[in-house]
């Protein structure tokens, strides 16, 4: 296998792409493209199933053909992808019943407060699940679908639809779609829709009765690394093993080889995402994170993680570009940022989809406060940025209570650390190194590695160990006592925000 290559299928929230990798784990090729962003009303987001569909066979044929491949050169091919993104299609026509409902939608809070009010609120799940009762995950999505899209119950409870996460809707069709696709998720994927057992990596019939799903609508839950079969004849991966999936911010974990307990990685994506390895042991949160599967190789023990997610990060900089205009396109945000010399004042909680991690608080919006004449477009573009490290570090000083170990050190990844600004101020913020690998995409690597691993393409994880290097490293330069001076004004600033949609608002 050493001529040969692995591809991974990397399902964005904003786009999807195709990335080919060599044994070393350096990028051969990459093709990309975006897809829409609906809004419907606000506070709902969602995306066309079919057309990320189609993108993926673009993107996926576009990479082969920039490394000059064909199907014969790929030894594997994995999937990551967004995850809580929820879809409900028909299993005999292939079509979606309504468009994906992404994670970022709130439509589900009246559903979520429902549940919660059957006795334990919030926590109602927990135990079981590891997570919260909140907008954020796939299982009330699906509710509300079939709540209100006409006869989607009656088709469901026939045995007539399915449910999946991206994943599992481009595996049906990568393996045949109506013609034999399989119907399957990774625990990383299903640990993501309030649905599944933690210790047990299957459903719960009793969470899923209470939510109002079929049990014949999910999807069979497999490791993160096997393979599961090969793609379909018509693609142009034909014949090539399908065996690798994972949740884009397992994937990346993966992907910066957090093979050990205590090693942790933050993904700057579209929101922000610290993962943090607790080995074969799941580690309740009291501090406001998530307890999830990290990843399942095989047939080996099931990895957990602590996880703390932030719905609002680089998709904040895409609302400077497009809705404000301040800027051209994403880049010029650290330009415009490094015409001043600090905010100003100024702070920007972004809090458009809630607030997640440490708060969980759906009733919040967004708000920039501290604004004085002396202000201009430089500081809030400072404030923009400066709004994910300090989110980042509202996640870290969670994590370091839920683990009892504090970080010495952060692995980066995502398009955002290319912005060296925002990357200093995150290790002045923290008060720790931050480092940056050579290959930064790290999810899409991370799902080459587990579809690697199931076919021998990499013997161990040593190899994944091994492929890992150090890019760029930021050392902290803030004095101690200006760090939490500039913290306790971001963490005031976070109150301004509580409280805003009231029970009778309609987003």
């Amino acid at each position: 296998m050493s001529d040969q290559y692995i591809a991974a299928v990397d399902q964005g929230t904003t786009s999807t792409r195709c990335m080919i990798f060599n044994h070393e784990g350096r990028v051969v090729a990459v093709d990309q493209k975006e897809h829409r962003q609906i809004f419907p009303r606000a506070g709902w987001v969602e995306h066309d199933a079919v057309e990320i569909w189609n993108n993926t066979r673009e993107v996926t044929a576009g990479a082969l053909a920039r490394a000059d491949l064909t199907h014969d050169d790929i030894a594997a091919v994995g999937i990551t992808n967004q995850r809580e993104t929820a879809l409900v299609w028909d299993r005999t026509t292939g079509e979606p019943v309504y468009n994906a409902v992404v994670w970022q939608d709130t439509r589900t809070d009246a559903i979520c407060q429902e549940l919660g009010s059957r006795g334990g609120g919030a926590d109602r799940y927990k135990a079981k699940v590891g997570l919260p009762l909140a907008t954020y995950f796939s299982g009330p999505k699906v509710r509300w679908i079939l709540d209100n899209v006409d006869g989607a119950r009656e088709r469901a409870e026939r045995g007539d639809l399915v449910f999946g996460n991206m994943d599992t809707w481009l595996i049906w069709n990568m393996t045949g779609g109506v013609d034999g696709g399989l119907h399957i998720t990774d625990p990383t994927n299903a640990s993501r829709t309030m649905l599944m057992d933690l210790d047990t990596l299957s459903w719960d019939d009793e969470i899923a009765g209470e939510m109002g799903i079929p049990v014949s609508m999910l999807p069979e839950i497999r490791s993160s690394s096997q393979v599961y079969g090969n793609v379909r004849p018509r693609g142009v991966l034909a014949g090539v093993p399908l065996a690798g999936d994972l949740g884009d911010q397992q994937a990346a974990t993966f992907g910066q080889a957090c093979l050990a307990v205590g090693e942790a990685k933050n993904t700057y994506g579209t929101g922000n995402f610290m993962l943090l390895n607790t080995g074969t042991e799941k580690v309740p949160s009291k501090n406001g994170l998530l307890t999830t599967v990290c990843y399942k190789i095989g047939d080996q023990p099931t990895v957990y993680a602590l996880e703390g997610s932030i719905a609002v990060s680089g998709s904040l900089v895409q609302w400077v570009r497009d809705n404000l205009g301040l800027i051209g396109s994403a880049p010029e945000i650290e330009d415009l940022a490094k015409t001043v010399e600090d905010n100003g004042g100024a702070y920007f909680v972004p809090a458009f989809s809630g607030l997640f991690a440490p708060y969980w608080r759906s009733d919040a919006r967004g708000a920039i406060v501290g604004l004085t004449r002396y202000v201009n477009k430089g500081h809030l573009a400072r404030a923009v940025l400066e709004a994910t490290a300090f989110q980042s570090r509202e996640v870290l000083d969670a994590m370091n209570a839920d683990s009892g170990v504090d970080l010495t050190e952060l692995k980066v990844d995502g398009g955002m650390v290319a912005n060296e600004t925002l990357m200093q101020f995150q290790a002045d913020i923290l008060g720790v190194p931050v480092i940056r690998p050579v290959v930064a995409e790290t999810t899409a690597l991370g799902a080459a590695y587990a579809a690697g691993l199931a076919v021998g393409y990499w013997s161990s994880e040593d190899d994944i160990r091994t492929n890992w290097a150090e890019d760029k490293r930021w050392e902290p330069q803030l004095d101690a006592a200006d760090r939490e001076r500039l913290y306790a004004r971001w963490r005031k600033a976070v109150t301004k925000t509580f409280d805003w949609v009231e029970d009778d608002d309609q987003d």
